[in-house]
């Protein structure tokens, strides 16, 4: 790995963590829409850890292959992995997270079992120079 993040977070933390995942991609040549994206991704999956994976989480973020990978774990009550393969229906006031963050990155794999959650995100960047 050329590059790594670990950040445990909880509800009093999710805005530094996302900024510190924004200056961290804008080193490896992540920008505008494509950087937007990939923040908004990581910031729907800490949230859900928090709201619904017991409260706080663990996040690493590292830069290797061109391309940048986020793992995030919390320690939740688990969760069905088909979550993430749609959204809420329109009249839901929630649930549309997974399916956000599943659509803004390259690829999205899902872990769930009575232990907890682990949710990585992947996506590639173009070289540094």
């Amino acid at each position: 790995m050329a590059d790594l993040l670990v950040r445990d977070f909880d509800l009093r933390t999710l805005a530094e963590v996302r900024h510190e995942v924004e200056r961290f991609c804008g080193r490896w040549n992540l920008d505008g829409l494509a950087l937007y994206r990939f923040v908004v991704a990581v910031n729907e999956i800490t949230t859900n850890a928090v709201r619904h994976g017991g409260g706080s989480g663990r996040l690493l973020l590292w830069y290797a292959g061109h391309r940048l990978h986020c793992r995030v774990t919390d320690r939740g009550p688990g969760m069905p992995e088909q979550l993430a393969d749609r959204p809420a229906p329109p009249e839901s006031p929630s649930g549309r997270g997974l399916w956000l963050a599943r659509h803004n990155v390259g690829r999205f794999t899902v872990h769930s079992d009575a232990d907890g959650t682990t949710i990585t995100l992947e996506h590639q960047v173009m070289p540094v120079v």
